[in-house]
């Protein structure tokens, strides 16, 4: 089982959360982190968001990132949307 958690965070407070699941064994992990960051996008109606350098190496190293203004074509209401894998 995969899980990942979505979560909106305005003024240090949590607005939204979502987690994303994944049974699916035929999926690289990669997949599964993309599949799941647009369906966490789709549940907030948002443009998914460009992953720059600093979010693939922080990723990376803890399975974590923030996309922030500099990450989305449209304006956003919040002040960032973390992702976060939980379990594999």
């Amino acid at each position: 089982m995969f899980r990942m958690w979505g979560k909106i965070i305005k003024n240090n407070k949590m607005k939204w959360d979502y987690v994303f699941e994944s049974d699916s064994q035929s999926l690289s992990r990669t997949k599964k982190v993309f599949t799941g960051l647009e369906q966490i996008c789709h549940e907030y109606d948002l443009s998914v968001p460009i992953w720059l350098d600093s979010n693939i190496n922080e990723f990376k190293r803890v399975d974590k990132t923030r996309f922030t203004s500099d990450n989305f074509i449209d304006p956003i209401e919040f002040d960032y949307l973390e992702i976060h894998v939980i379990e594999e």
